[in-house]
């Protein structure tokens, strides 16, 4: 009879899911250190300089690409959980693009030494399920052995150049819609820190796994042009993202935001990544009054495949809500004019 404990793959991970990228701020430094224009070709529709989610390039009147690639460091211990929450992760950038996944690359980077092939052979497996149920096909991948374990995927997809979602399209008066409720990067940190059981776990896995792809088709039906997926620079960031894209500004209203319950209490308790502690470092363009430190922290919070963040017309807001229901999406602000100079991108309402 075997004692052998099985391997934990977050204790070989120094982050967790999305919450190991890069900062905004980090990443803009770095853009801006590049002193080679970035190339480019008359046919492409979205690239880098929008921040948005993936790169669209135009084939014809009918047809465009859309090209992403996302992997991250293991944020829970089950190998096929990682495969899927991967998968449905690198999958949405396409759906928030109002795109259809085609092809998919496996990208692997695998300690050799120290964990067994069989790991990630579930691993890969979990990623195909999700894949699966996506229409997508898995065409190919590339492997390196790394100390660090990291798994995930780049993804062609095709959509109609008309029914493109952009980061950039949002309009005053738009209402902001987001799909899915924020706290997984608080709940993985608590489980990973002892502060949080297999429950909390649970729930981060649970929503974590639930596609973007109802919520992109009900935005894509309904006319939206303005969507983005919330991940590693969570709400505050992603939201920023879309505001200086199209020069405009937001009202939040905190108790309106749809957050996982339990997670205010772990964030209270100290589960609080080092990722999201950096997004809460770069909110200069915040004007943060009447928000208590833990929402704060909550607005902040790095989510690895977290909801979809749509720009709404007031008068389309009923054909978004309805196919999605009450607990598949929340309205939590509005986009309005931007304010002059150094005014605040983001500001926050009591809802009244």
């Amino acid at each position: 009879m075997s004692t052998t404990e099985p391997q934990r793959l977050t204790e070989f991970s120094r982050g967790a899911g999305c919450g190991c990228k890069l900062s905004a701020a980090e990443l803009r430094s770095a853009l801006d250190a590049m002193r080679v224009p970035l190339p480019t070709r008359p046919e492409v529709m979205v690239d880098p300089s929008s921040a948005d989610d993936a790169g669209v390039f135009r084939l014809g009147d009918d047809v465009a690409l859309v090209q992403t690639l996302d992997f991250f460091t293991p944020i829970v211990d089950d190998p096929a959980t990682w495969g899927r929450i991967a998968a449905t992760n690198a999958l949405s950038d396409v759906w928030a693009m109002g795109g259809r996944p085609i092809t998919a690359l496996n990208i692997v980077a695998w300690p050799r030494a120290a964990l067994g092939w069989e790991l990630l052979g579930e691993v890969l497996d979990g990623a195909a399920s999700v894949l699966a149920d996506a229409g997508c096909a898995l065409v190919g991948g590339h492997s390196i052995d790394d100390d660090e374990p990291k798994f995930g995927l780049s993804v062609t997809g095709v959509v109609h150049p008309e029914q493109l979602l952009t980061n950039d399209a949002a309009q005053p008066g738009d209402r902001l819609v987001l799909t899915k409720p924020l706290g997984v990067g608080v709940l993985t940190t608590a489980v990973k820190r002892g502060l949080a059981g297999r429950a909390a776990e649970d729930r981060a896995v649970d929503w974590m796994c639930h596609p973007n792809r109802s919520a992109a088709e009900a935005a894509v039906a309904a006319g939206i042009r303005c969507a983005t997926d919330v991940t590693g620079f969570g709400l505050v960031g992603h939201l920023s993202e879309v505001l200086r894209a199209s020069g405009a500004a937001a009202e939040l209203e905190v108790a309106s935001v749809p957050v996982i319950d339990g997670v205010r209490e772990l964030v209270e308790a100290g589960a609080v990544a080092g990722g999201s502690q950096r997004n809460l470092d770069d909110t200069d363009h915040v004007d943060w009054a009447g928000v208590t430190t833990t929402d704060a922290v909550v607005l902040c919070d790095a989510q690895t495949s977290g909801g979809l963040l749509l720009a709404v017309p007031p008068h389309l807001l009923p054909e978004v809500m309805a196919p999605l229901g009450p607990e598949g999406a929340w309205v939590l602000g509005t986009v309005v004019e931007a304010g002059p100079g150094d005014a605040p991108l983001i500001t926050f309402t009591d809802g009244r």
